[in-house]
């Protein structure tokens, strides 16, 4: 996908949540090569912006110390062209509302749900920041994927809601996925999580980062105080493995089929 094109309904930004926000920051600099420039604390939060090799990638942010009890983690948006008329959409259609729509000064307006299988994503509606400058790199992400425990209503509902168009791309008792996608492109994956998902873990997005070699990167990552939570495994679309880092957000790491 041409990072500087983004279709409505597809995934533009990601940014993670963290508890420790300079030590995250060190952390995926270690493991990505990523630098950063932090906003003014006043106007955005000392929002973090991430680079790899001078493009943007993704942001940081200090999460809440009034003990709101969200757990580190990485979010996806996805790009809407009109943020209120999407979340009147999805609210209709069963989502939760995490945060309303707000502007965030100079740079779009944002919003936090929870869509009807539980899962938290994000919508941005671009002004002057308009979504990742590098994506499908090494240290960038490259794939974004929804783990779903109701499955054919989260189809339903980013197809519905999104106005995006949807490819199953297998459709069996032990592996049921769908794409969203643009044409020939897919943009994200939604995957039947039901059968493996356990009781007390919900649906939730998944960040995959690119990398040139998946068992380096993880060694680095454990090094780094990061913990294994699937490992590595070769796939039809490369090498993928489960992590999480060093507060606890999960992320995943794929190395493309060379």
């Amino acid at each position: 996908m041409n990072p500087q094109r983004f279709p409505a309904g597809a995934p533009c930004w990601i940014d993670l949540m963290t508890s420790e926000i300079a030590k995250s920051r060190d952390f995926y600099t270690a493991l990505f090569g990523w630098s950063y420039e932090v906003g003014d604390e006043e106007k955005y939060g000392g929002y973090a912006t991430a680079f790899k090799d001078g493009m943007s990638v993704a942001g940081l942010m200090q999460s809440r110390e009034d003990g709101e009890g969200y757990p580190d983690m990485w979010t996806t948006y996805l790009r809407v062209d009109d943020i209120g008329a999407t979340m009147d959409a999805a609210k209709n259609a069963g989502a939760m509302t995490y945060m309303e729509a707000m502007e965030v000064p100079d740079q779009g307006k944002m919003a936090m749900l929870g869509d009807p299988s539980g899962a938290s994503i994000g919508l941005w509606e671009f002004g002057g920041h308009t979504g990742f400058q590098a994506h499908e790199v090494a240290g960038a992400a490259a794939w974004h994927e929804l783990h779903s425990k109701d499955y054919p209503a989260a189809v339903a509902f980013y197809r519905d809601t999104f106005g995006v168009l949807t490819s199953v791309m297998s459709d069996t008792p032990e592996f049921r996925y769908t794409n969203i996608v643009s044409g020939e492109q897919p943009l994200a994956g939604i995957m039947d999580a039901s059968g493996f998902l356990p009781d007390e873990v919900p649906s939730s997005w998944h960040v995959y980062f690119q990398t040139d070699d998946a068992d380096a990167t993880i060694a680095l990552a454990l090094s780094l105080g990061g913990t294994i939570a699937n490992p590595a495994e070769d796939s039809p679309f490369g090498r993928i493995a489960g992590l999480t880092d060093c507060t606890g957000a999960m992320f995943k790491l794929v190395q493309p089929l060379s």
